[in-house]
């Protein structure tokens, strides 16, 4: 009998094995390639803010490939998380989507959730500016702006919007858990610290419930949580439509 040592790889579907090998394998690279003083892949490849000098179209796409590379130890928690959600989820989903339909819902919902982190950006960065700025006090966001365009403060404004980046896939992994969801209601998932098990659409609710809460609230500031919320609102949209045109639906056994 002939014993394969990458049995574990072979049972993943094709896309959602890429998916994970690619991120990892620029995680990797961009701490080693930042290390070594050679470029830094996220200042790249991260979505800046799209009034940064340093945004580019391209990164509404590579961005949800990159993650945290502050450190080895510090950053695994981001992608390991990530990651582990996506084979978790993303495996069954796979086949029952197909692997070009589910790859095509995987960037629609990344793309989404750029966008809607982008707006987010766009609504709230004078209030960041303004918190940013610890000689603000009493000043409106519009006088501080005039104060930095005639040159009288020790930053620009392009400093400002080029310190706005995101990086990570949570807004489609995020899109992946909406469409679990939605196609497997009723399945029964342990969740960590919840003794008993509740069904993937409440399971989903509540985290849509939980980043909608943060993201209004403004905790973990660091956290894109707006971004995650556009991922699941492109994957219901996405998901909605497939099944009005009946090319998906419920599956025996899970609802």
């Amino acid at each position: 009998m002939q014993r394969t040592g990458n049995s574990f790889l072979n049972s993943i579907p094709p896309v959602t094995k890429n998916l994970l090998i690619i991120n990892f394998l620029l995680w990797f690279a961009t701490i080693v390639l930042r290390q070594v003083g050679i470029i830094d892949l996220q200042e790249y490849l991260g979505m800046h803010f799209w009034r940064s000098s340093e945004f580019n179209v391209a990164q509404l796409i590579t961005y949800m490939f990159m993650h945290d590379s502050s450190g080895f130890v510090t950053g695994f928690s981001h992608i390991f998380f990530n990651m582990f959600s996506l084979w978790m989820f993303g495996v069954l989903l796979e086949r029952v989507l197909g692997a070009k339909r589910y790859l095509f819902y995987y960037l629609t919902c990344g793309l989404g959730a750029a966008l809607v982190q982008q707006l987010a950006w766009e609504f709230t960065w004078k209030d960041m500016l303004l918190a940013s700025t610890t000689n603000s006090i009493g000043m409106s966001a519009d006088e501080l702006i005039n104060l930095i365009n005639a040159g009288k403060a020790a930053f620009t404004l392009d400093d400002f919007y080029s310190q706005l980046i995101t990086v990570g896939a949570s807004g489609a992994v995020f899109g992946i858990l909406l469409a679990f969801g939605m196609i497997f209601p009723n399945m029964r998932m342990f969740i960590i610290f919840i003794p008993i098990p509740i069904k993937a659409k409440w399971m989903v609710i509540g985290y849509g419930l939980i980043e909608l809460f943060f993201g209004l609230t403004g905790r973990m500031v660091n956290v894109a949580h707006f971004a995650h919320l556009g991922g699941m609102l492109f994957g219901i949209l996405l998901i909605l439509y497939w099944k009005h045109k009946g090319i998906i639906g419920g599956y025996n056994g899970y609802n």
